[in-house]
């Protein structure tokens, strides 16, 4: 089945089996390895990619539910060497240990945010409690969100 998605700003085609989870697709098929495969069923968020705009679970989605789409994914959000507003809170704020679960929580950053530009801790926690972290815990990844609101505004 031939499809049409736009990914990352770039429209792209490609031909998939019915049953190609977008998750696949992204890392076999466009090589973009920062989506991560986690628990494949929808309970780790270290799938979260953008449809348009919305955070949506990689790992839950076919392929050919995204045709006609815009798909965003942790490598679109950097500008060539310069990191996104988020990308660098993270940094800063050191909510990044081991990086598996990191291009899910940013992206998952960058929906809230988009919807809600000035989101406080309650917000926050309960905008990412779709996400697992096993290394850093959540005080400095909820202090990243903090901090991103704020560069982003900038």
């Amino acid at each position: 089945m031939k499809i049409t998605i736009n990914v990352n700003g770039k429209q792209q085609r490609f031909d998939v089996e019915p049953n190609t989870l977008l998750l696949n697709l992204i890392r076999d098929e466009m090589s973009l390895t920062g989506t991560k495969y986690g628990c494949g069923i929808g309970e780790c968020g270290a799938c979260t990619v953008l449809l348009d705009g919305d955070a949506v679970l990689a790992c839950m989605m076919l392929a050919v539910d995204a045709d006609g789409h815009r798909v965003d994914t942790v490598e679109g959000l950097s500008d060539g060497n310069k990191l996104h507003p988020i990308q660098q809170a993270y940094l800063d704020e050191g909510a990044v240990q081991c990086g598996f679960c990191t291009p899910g929580f940013i992206m998952s950053t960058k929906a809230l945010l988009d919807k809600n530009p000035n989101p406080n801790e309650a917000e926050i926690r309960e905008y990412l409690n779709g996400n697992i972290c096993r290394c850093t815990g959540y005080v400095n990844i909820v202090k990243a969100v903090q901090c991103a609101a704020v560069k982003m505004k900038e």
